[in-house]
């Protein structure tokens, strides 16, 4: 995992604790219809209470009407890391003066520099905007509406529906030129291309479904529903295709992700990832794909025994082709077995040209 990817995950992991449906929620939610400001550290590690000057040590089991009464003083309210306990209440909050900020208001310019100083969470609650400001390091994410959010994620499913129809189609022609033996790099790059487009909208949504909490069930179904498979046939797209012998699936998909947008449209960038040269010519090349993607839609047909497929024929043309004895002859295939390969390779043939002409 990336920097920027660890980065994503613990903001995520932190919007979850504030999210609609959780004590914290509900009592910030308290202080902002109380129309109060309020300054709030998750944590209270060595590197935290070093800051702290005054207020008064509390110790109580944590409820959003405490937060509520607490938020009326003017102090900064400390929480133990699980969020169980109000720790210390009405403290003054000192960070070192020569970090930098870009925060106008008080209440705010301490908050970030607390979290960039000690990478802890720290919430602020802005009296006079009423908007509640989350901080993580040096990370900063503003607390929106759960309607406006739930507006935004309705749109970006409406969104996604149309790229994984555009997906569906960019992979159902390739396993259609895979049987035809005519796939081309231009072919394999597009799938990817779109793969990628549909991963970035499913990470966007993935974001505002953790902003909604138990308010985004319905969008989390839906999403689970929409991107099933996408990712795994993604990768065997990559394992069928792949001649970069310095890195191998894993690596590719990295270097995708890491693609800017202007990158990912350029189809002779993703060509270079797999390996090829990027020249004029390149995405008129011819292809043979190796034959795991189709393979992996077989029922019952475990992946060792995929291996040895590929391992024994080399390519998926060479597995059409070859007979039932032949099939009989690999490692882990009996003659049940192989005859089951074969109806269902024909079977997947059927579906995908039914598909084709739809």
């Amino acid at each position: 995992m990336g920097e920027d990817e660890k980065k994503q995950k613990q903001l995520l992991d932190t919007i979850k604790l504030i999210s609609p449906g959780t004590p914290l929620r509900e009592g910030l939610e308290n202080i902002l219809m109380g129309r109060m400001g309020a300054l709030i550290v998750i944590g209270d590690r060595e590197r935290v209470m070093k800051m702290v000057d005054g207020g008064f040590s509390i110790d109580v089991e944590f409820s959003p009407h405490y937060l509520y009464e607490l938020s009326k003083m003017d102090g900064a309210i400390i929480l133990s890391h699980d969020i169980k306990r109000i720790l210390y209440a009405n403290a003054q909050l000192i960070p070192s003066s020569s970090i930098p900020t870009a925060e106008t208001g008080i209440r705010h310019r301490i908050a970030d520099r607390v979290a960039k100083e000690t990478g802890e969470v720290v919430i602020s609650i802005s009296q006079r905007r009423n908007v509640i400001t989350l901080y993580q390091g040096y990370q900063r994410y503003i607390v929106q509406d759960t309607s406006r959010i739930f507006n935004k994620a309705n749109q970006a499913i409406q969104t996604l529906e149309k790229y994984k129809a555009v997906l569906d189609q960019s992979m159902n022609h390739l396993s259609a030129l895979e049987y035809e033996d005519l796939v081309t790099v231009y072919d394999v790059v597009t799938v990817l291309q779109r793969t990628e487009l549909v991963m970035r909208i499913t990470s966007e949504i993935e974001k505002f479904i953790c902003e909604l909490g138990n308010e985004g069930r319905l969008i989390s179904m839906q999403l689970e529903e929409l991107i099933a498979n996408v990712k795994e046939d993604g990768r065997y797209v990559i394992h069928d295709y792949n001649i970069n012998k310095e890195i191998g699936t894993d690596g590719i998909i990295k270097e995708i992700k890491s693609m800017s947008s202007e990158e990912l449209l350029d189809l002779s960038v993703i060509a270079k990832a797999l390996g090829f040269d990027g020249g004029i010519t390149t995405l008129d090349k011819t292809l043979n794909p190796k034959g795991y993607r189709i393979l992996n839609k077989i029922p019952r047909l475990p992946y060792s025994v995929i291996e040895n497929l590929i391992k024994e024929f080399k390519s998926f043309q060479n597995i059409l082709k070859a007979t039932i004895e032949k099939l009989d002859d690999v490692e882990g295939i009996g003659e049940v077995r192989a005859r089951a390969i074969r109806e269902g390779l024909r079977r997947l043939q059927e579906q995908i040209m039914l598909g084709r002409h739809i």
